[in-house]
């Protein structure tokens, strides 16, 4: 059974983590000459419950000859380039302390929606009488 909002929950959380993978590899590149950092479009709830209601139809690709068709980016999350301020001179977009600064933030939030969810499945636990 899915629950409206603890699968906005659940969502948001895979979304961090995505975030955590994406932010990971432009610290892990910040030296590398000519990457451009990327990071995820924001995550908003009210767009994910319209995900949610519309059905979803997908393409397969059944022959070789087929014409693939690429997703959105990382889990569907839709990664995009950033627009890099400050360039090095062998052309890397990356500023490792802003980097750093988006990783803890995302780890606190990450944490923060990880203690909403825990909290929801407990008061749904409680409302049920199965108190652990």
């Amino acid at each position: 059974m899915k629950l409206g909002l603890l699968d906005a929950i659940s969502e948001k959380m895979r979304w961090h983590q995505t975030r955590q993978t994406l932010l990971a590899e432009n610290v892990a590149n910040a030296d590398t000459p000519g990457y451009r950092g990327r990071d995820l479009k924001a995550f908003g709830f009210e767009e994910h419950m319209k995900m949610r209601s519309r059905v979803e139809v997908a393409t397969v690709a059944t022959q070789p000859g087929h014409i693939s068709v690429r997703g959105t980016g990382p889990d569907g999350f839709g990664a995009r380039d950033l627009n890099s301020f400050e360039i090095t001179p062998e052309g890397n977009g990356v500023t490792l302390e802003d980097e750093m600064m988006k990783v803890a933030g995302n780890q606190l939030d990450y944490q923060s929606i990880t203690a909403l969810y825990t909290r929801s499945v407990k008061l749904l636990k409680t409302a049920l009488g199965k108190q652990a």
